[in-house]
């Protein structure tokens, strides 16, 4: 059995008696039936999930995979492939967006290289995975090889693994690539069907010339590779990334080692949708940060049946998006664990 087979084997779906279970416990404390709304969805997750009744999110690490894309000469960014290695060292350093949110959340942020096209030499902090320098271009034939996909997945997997190791309460996902909702709108046009025109967006905020080039690289790449629809690693090999493909690898890790996991915007979804069409029940371990404002990003989560819990027209990346409903899933657990019940705090129930 595959690393991959083995892991999806584990993937088991939710425990419908924790969840009535826990809601009951919600309805006795002190506040009308569901008066705390999704806060009180986000708490009966958390607890079937972890399978324990007193779940402990206090630690919380967002793994931020970096990745370089051969589709950028294209010319279907902004910003040239340089940026890829510049901020990982931004990351490092703890200046960027993801480094601030994260610390306001509580949460470790932990940089991945996976396929950056820089040698970091050992780079103190940075954890090397790098399966290659990039992908290929995948407007002239795959972006990866199949050999390359599966170590990209096993990379995700492991470091799933050694966070259960850790006693990791809450893993977030994040990105960094240059390129890379290039590869993320080609995944949702193959796996739903969609023309690329219909799911591609700006990125970066490319000008309209640069998106007319982004929607002509992936339905050459479409045309090329002939992705099938029916085979999610298919997909991931001949029109995605290497950070994506680790994405997906850490949401089947978490999942299977019953870890709850907030998936970030468009390219963490891109991840998050191949790794539910691997399992379907997959869906039941994810909670979807956020809903972006590039366009193909609401397809993937009405595919993968995840709603979105802030809309904040956030188009960063890196994990800002899951770092900031961190808290508000965090804050559900609170409620379920410190709120008092009425018998506690002497106060009358809801008469019949």
């Amino acid at each position: 059995m595959t690393l991959i087979e083995a892991t999806l084997a584990r993937i088991t779906p939710l425990d419908t008696t924790l969840l009535q279970q826990t809601q009951t416990r919600l309805d006795n404390k002190t506040k009308p039936p569901g008066s705390l709304g999704r806060l009180e969805e986000f708490a009966r997750k958390i607890v079937a999930i972890s399978g324990t009744p007193t779940p402990d999110l206090s630690k919380k690490v967002i793994f931020t995979f970096a990745g370089d894309h051969g589709v950028v000469e294209e010319g279907v960014s902004a910003f040239p492939k340089e940026v890829t290695p510049q901020m990982v060292f931004n990351f490092l350093q703890g200046g960027a967006g993801v480094n601030v949110l994260a610390r306001h959340a509580g949460a470790e942020v932990r940089i991945v290289d996976v396929g950056v096209d820089f040698d970091f030499e050992n780079c103190p902090g940075l954890i090397h995975k790098k399966v290659a320098r990039g992908t290929r271009n995948l407007a002239k034939g795959p972006a990866m090889t199949p050999t390359e996909t599966l170590q990209a997945l096993a990379v995700g997997i492991e470091l799933a693994d050694q966070c259960k190791a850790e006693g990791v309460g809450l893993v977030g996902t994040g990105d960094m690539g240059i390129g890379n909702t290039t590869p993320s709108s080609a995944i949702i046009a193959a796996i739903g069907g969609f023309l690329p025109e219909q799911v591609t967006h700006r990125g970066t905020g490319i000008n309209d010339q640069a998106l007319q080039l982004k929607i002509n690289a992936i339905r050459r790449g479409l045309e090329h590779n002939y992705p099938d629809a029916a085979d999610p690693l298919d997909v991931l090999a001949k029109v995605g990334g290497l950070e994506i493909a680790a994405i997906a690898g850490l949401v089947l890790g978490c999942a299977a080692n019953r870890i709850p996991v907030v998936i970030d915007g468009f390219i963490s979804t891109a991840g998050a949708l191949i790794a539910s069409e691997l399992h379907p029940d997959l869906h039941e371990y994810l909670f979807a940060a956020h809903e972006s404002v590039e366009v193909g990003h609401s397809f993937m989560l009405e595919r993968i049946g995840s709603s979105p819990i802030l809309d904040l027209e956030l188009r960063l990346g890196e994990g800002t998006g899951a770092a900031l409903a961190m808290h508000l899933i965090e804050a559900g657990v609170k409620i379920l664990l410190e709120m008092a019940t009425f018998e506690q705090a002497g106060v009358s129930e809801k008469q019949e």
